[in-house]
């Protein structure tokens, strides 16, 4: 299936994993993390993301008040 909104996605994309097939393609990005208990790259300020620790214990951790 086509994804109409694929260049757009990539050009918003931040995920630094360069072999990743996933990129632009946010449902399967989506899926494919949620699958392994982790959130996708957007959810994460650069620093982060670089680190490739995408675990929910991480989100929750950047957000506690």
């Amino acid at each position: 299936m086509e994804c109409k909104h694929y260049e757009s996605n990539r050009k918003r994309c931040n995920c630094t994993y360069e072999p990743c097939s996933r990129k632009g393609y946010c449902c399967q990005c989506l899926a494919y993390h949620q699958k392994h208990g982790e959130l996708p790259a957007c959810f994460f300020p650069p620093e982060v993301e670089r680190t490739y620790d995408r675990s929910i214990r991480r989100y929750l951790s950047l957000h506690k008040a």
